[in-house]
């Protein structure tokens, strides 16, 4: 059991286990929070742009709020966390209050590892000051 747990999450409907997972392995009383970065696309800043990136905070907000509602129903209460700028930064930044950070991922193919070494899991497992445990889902990729 784990006393906190940060559970980044993008806005896909592959998280379901990674949720599920974060929430039987947090102590009682524990807190885990739902992350969601919104990627800052270089030259094009929220002061360019505000209403492209409100759009996407909302939904954001919309989906993270759905996951913490039916968390909620199972007896745990998540904090939603919402922040823009680069996703690893973030992630490894927020990981540092954190015991656990639970991440869905992708399975890799045996026959070209290599292709998936950038993968955002792949650095959040290098970089992250808290243990990693990556939830494989899907296909092979």
């Amino acid at each position: 059991m784990f006393s906190s747990i940060l559970v980044p999450l993008d806005l896909s409907d592959r998280n379901t286990e990674a949720l599920r997972l974060a929430a039987s392995l947090l102590a009682p009383g524990g807190r885990l929070t739902l992350l969601h970065v919104v990627e800052l696309i270089p030259g094009l800043s929220r002061e360019e742009e505000p209403a492209f990136y409100a759009r996407l905070e909302r939904a954001a907000h919309e989906q993270l709020g759905a996951h913490a509602r039916t968390l909620e129903a199972e007896g745990c209460a998540p904090e939603v966390v919402i922040e823009a700028g680069r996703r690893v930064e973030v992630i490894v930044t927020q990981a540092a209050d954190h015991a656990l950070v639970v991440l869905a991922s992708h399975r890799i193919d045996p026959s070209t590892p290599a292709r998936s070494w950038g993968t955002l899991s792949y650095q959040i497992g290098l970089l992250a000051p808290a243990s990693v445990l990556l939830v494989k889902s899907g296909e092979a990729q």
